[in-house]
């Protein structure tokens, strides 16, 4: 068996099976330091800069070891890349027989009962989710995985999808008639056959919180766990240990009981009008809210009069439906699990109308149509701490962007790893010769109606400067709007505006055309990898501190005063750091990339806590000078 030693040292494993290869000492820190707590079955926690190349980092130690390992990727993108691209490179170069396995989460499976369910029924169907269905239906015939991201004719948020995939409430499991040929099962097969599975942060954390129910669970035990993105998980974490509950959710069972009522139960008439009814009320209580959409405090909105009677009629409603279900139990095996479907979503409606609870946030979100209700806890550290205990298994966090003040205070509060080791690895890149960070001079204040002349104004010359080739990142869509829709006349280069359309597209164009300047907001903070002279200059408006006026802030505000302690240094500025950390890091991502970062926000120079912010970035030049930021982009080729 091959050391760490063999694998990343000049002439090693890597470095024959990779063209260029160079070793990097914290890259082998790194592998080392995972190797030894795989090994020991211990957690570990790392900050791993920009060009390290923590991926090959813990894929080697992965591939080295002998149990069963999970890695846990931030988007379905990345666990895509993770391993078309990079795993089977450090496969190949280790010479290794162990199995892999792609696991998506189900909503990317066809369905094949379900399909069949809508196969000669068209009139619960819109005319244009007619020719999706029969483009599936083609696709169907054909396809080996099931995997609905081969049909590339279909837009992402196709209409049809949800009708031919499955949920955790509509699927009948063992119960289905097609189990044995259900692309989801066969998914899971794999997974449970391989000895390296990789999956989404999204897929883990909705199966660790089915675990502590008991059933459903699609991601096999490991010995183990790798999180890649790993700052994305105390927030993704919170969403999966709490409650939701959509009026969509109420509208696709009502849909799904019309449906069985014309297919099947013809004879039950009075359940296809209690499905109805609930429908009608689920739709009304969305009208409740304004047309755009918000977040707010459903506490509070609980205590308008309109709400709350609007809330006793539809769980009024449901407890009919209930009553109309139970009649017909034993009939039909998709009304039989529709009723444990209405059995719990009375339970969560309940717990949502509770609103005298400590310990959790009650929100509520709206979209162009519909409403979700959502009971999150305020921390998940205890029950995080208890899954990582029990087991002892290899837990492993890494990201660019976990430190603040040079330690990982913050992150191991939030998910309860107090215990665990940790490790900050530089990046290996020259940031002094590579970089410029600067604040211009004479700044407004950032809540200034004067700011947007400024940004206008800064934005010109950078774009005149880098000849493009920049990205303008916004902490606010009416900030984005505002600026696309002055810059579009006071430029000629192309102005892709993040919203006009998918961001795979935007990056797409802004690749192709080398003048194209790219306007985004939180989407394009991170995840996007761009090299070399495609990007040579980020402008970012301000600190990108969270909206105050976000109900689930605003509930872990107060109960950290209520502790005694300090919000703004305990939540607002550790969160805002990792954010700017995650914008300034698209700018250099290659040893021979150039490029300026342009922080429009005079509290970097005039507040005390300026100086948590500007050390937690690279150690780049400094200037205050638009004239320096001009005259280094003119060196840039």
């Amino acid at each position: 068996m091959p050391t760490i030693s063999n694998v990343f040292e000049k002439n090693g494993l890597l470095a024959d099976a990779i063209n260029g290869f160079v070793p990097r000492e914290e890259q082998t820190a790194m592998a080392n330091a995972v190797h030894e707590a795989i090994k020991k079955k211990q957690s570990l926690i790392v900050e791993a800069g920009t060009g390290t190349g923590k991926t090959f980092a813990y894929l080697a130690p992965v591939f080295l070891s002998n149990g069963k390992a999970i890695i846990s990727t931030g988007t379905k993108n990345l666990q895509e890349q993770l391993f078309h691209r990079d795993l089977p490179l450090v496969k190949k170069a280790l010479s290794s027989n162990r199995k892999t396995a792609l696991l998506k989460g189900r909503a990317n499976y066809l369905c094949t009962h379900r399909l069949g369910q809508h196969g000669g029924n068209s009139t619960l169907v819109e005319k244009e989710v007619l020719n999706q269905l029969t483009a599936v239906r083609a696709w169907a015939n054909t396809t080996k995985s099931g995997d609905i991201g081969e049909l590339k004719t279909l837009p992402e948020d196709a209409k049809v999808i949800p009708l031919v995939t499955s949920t955790v409430d509509n699927c009948l499991g063992r119960d289905c008639p097609d189990y044995e040929d259900c692309y989801l099962v066969k998914a899971r097969r794999n997974a449970l056959d391989a000895d390296v599975v990789v999956v989404n942060h999204h897929l883990f954390f909705a199966d660790l919180a089915l675990k502590d129910t008991g059933f459903g669970e699609l991601i096999p035990d490991a010995d183990a766990i790798i999180f890649d993105e790993a700052h994305q998980i105390p927030e993704i974490a919170s969403d999966y240990f709490g409650e939701s509950l959509s009026t969509r959710q109420l509208q696709d069972m009502a849909k799904d009981l019309t449906l069985l009522y014309r297919t099947v139960l013809k004879d039950a008439e009075q359940l296809d009008k209690a499905a109805e009814k609930c429908r009608l009320l689920a739709a009304d209580l969305r009208l409740l809210f304004p047309a755009t959409p918000q977040r707010g405090n459903w506490a509070e909105a609980l205590q308008r009069d309109d709400i709350q009677l609007q809330i006793d009629r539809l769980a009024a409603a449901l407890e009919v439906l209930h009553d109309v279900c139970k009649l017909h139990i034993g009939r039909d095996k998709d009304l039989d699990h529709i009723y444990e479907r209405v059995v719990s979503t009375r339970e969560t409606l309940d717990a949502l109308r509770d609103y005298e609870q400590t310990g959790v946030s009650l929100w509520y979100e709206t979209t162009n149509r519909h409403l979700v209700m959502h009971l999150t806890p305020l921390s998940i550290a205890a029950k995080f701490r208890r899954f990582v205990a029990d087991p002892p298994r290899g837990w492993i966090f890494t990201s660019a962007t976990l430190m603040v003040d040079d330690g990982f205070t913050h992150f191991q509060k939030r998910m309860g790893l107090e215990e665990a080791k940790t490790l900050g690895l530089d990046s290996p890149f020259d940031y002094q010769q590579q970089a410029l960070l600067c604040v211009p001079r004479y700044l407004p204040e950032p809540n200034s109606l004067a700011l947007q002349d400024t940004l206008f104004e800064v934005a010109k010359r950078l774009i005149k400067a880098s000849k493009g080739r920049c990205f303008l990142l916004f902490t606010s869509h009416a900030m984005l709007k505002k600026m696309a829709s002055r810059l579009e006349d006071a430029v000629d280069n192309p102005l892709l505006v993040q919203g006009t359309t998918t961001k795979q597209a935007l990056l797409r164009d802004y690749l192709a055309d080398e003048s194209a300047v790219l306007l985004g907001t939180g989407a394009f903070w991170e995840g996007v990898d761009v090299r070399g002279s495609d990007l040579v200059c980020v402008m970012i408006d301000k600190l990108p501190f969270a909206s105050p006026d976000d109900p689930l802030l605003q509930a872990r505000i107060e109960d950290v005063r209520k502790k005694g302690g300090n919000p703004f240094a305990a939540i607002q500025i550790p969160q805002a750091v990792i954010t700017l950390k995650q914008g300034a890091g698209r700018l250099i991502r290659d040893p021979g990339d150039k490029g300026v970062l342009v922080i429009c926000d005079n509290r970097l120079v005039t507040k005390p806590y300026a100086k948590t912010f500007v050390a937690s970035l690279p150690n780049m030049r400094r200037t205050r000078d638009l004239d320096t930021v001009e005259a280094f982009l003119a060196t840039i080729d």
